[in-house]
């Protein structure tokens, strides 16, 4: 309108606005308001599912969500092929794909860590993979402490003789701290559930206390991830890997 506005012919002014000659008629006339089109909620072309769909497709949808599209036209193009030819598989996958995203479950929302220095440190416990230790030919009971800065990749690692404990977990992160000649501002765990095994109530409530205790002596805000969330220490769960194998 505004190259029309300056005498450009409707032809030029369609083009240079990236649209056909006709629609720069209609849209000059008022038929129709530019950029503001309404969406489309009806069909214009017929449903070559109808019927299939709704009685037998999205029934195994509601049972099994995590079918696959390509799973399920190849099956029902054996039963009905004059409804499920190849060329309508496409139309078919975004049939799907919009139940899916309407009907089927929620999926799980995750948040990416945003890698601050000096601020977040992890700790966890691991065991060498493929690798047997032996002292005089009997095999030696241990874990590894692993620690690990997650901005910088600065990592400490102890053996631990036993299992998961407080006293592992503590003794591991202060010969960290003194390594690195300093603490982060938080520090991450998992549920810490084995440290808590078979113990009693009132022995749970002294390792709480603590542990409690040893964060506040170091002024560390102390964080958990949830049970069963292991992405959340993916930073260094991940690593046990490679930042074992270069100690």
């Amino acid at each position: 309108m505004s190259a029309r506005s300056k005498g450009t012919i409707q032809v030029t002014a369609a083009a240079k606005a990236g649209i056909s000659e006709r629609s720069g008629r209609r849209i000059e006339n008022g038929n129709i308001s530019q950029g503001d089109k309404p969406m489309r909620h009806w069909r214009t072309r017929k449903d070559h599912f109808k019927g299939v769909w709704e009685n037998e497709v999205v029934p195994m949808l509601e049972q099994n969500a995590e079918l696959q599209p390509l799973t399920l036209f190849e099956h029902f193009a054996g039963k009905y092929p004059e409804k499920f030819q190849r060329s309508k598989l496409r139309t078919f996958q975004r049939k799907v794909k919009k139940w899916k995203a309407l009907n089927g479950s929620g999926k799980e929302v995750m948040f990416l860590q945003e890698k601050i220095p000096g601020r977040m440190g992890l700790s966890d416990f691991t065991k060498l993979k493929k690798v047997t230790i032996t002292i005089n030919g009997e095999p030696l009971n241990h874990l590894l402490y692993h620690f690990r800065l997650i901005y910088s990749g600065w990592c400490h690692v102890k053996v631990v003789l036993g299992g998961e404990s407080f006293t592992a977990l503590s003794e591991g992160l202060q010969d960290a701290f003194w390594r690195l000649g300093g603490v982060p501002t938080e520090h991450r765990t998992d549920s810490l559930s084995a440290a808590f095994k078979n113990l009693t109530k009132d022995a749970k409530e002294d390792v709480t206390k603590r542990y409690e205790e040893l964060f506040n002596h170091y002024g560390l805000v102390p964080t958990r991830n949830n049970r069963g969330k292991g992405h959340e220490n993916g930073g260094v769960e991940s690593p046990h890997g490679h930042s074992i194998a270069l100690r």
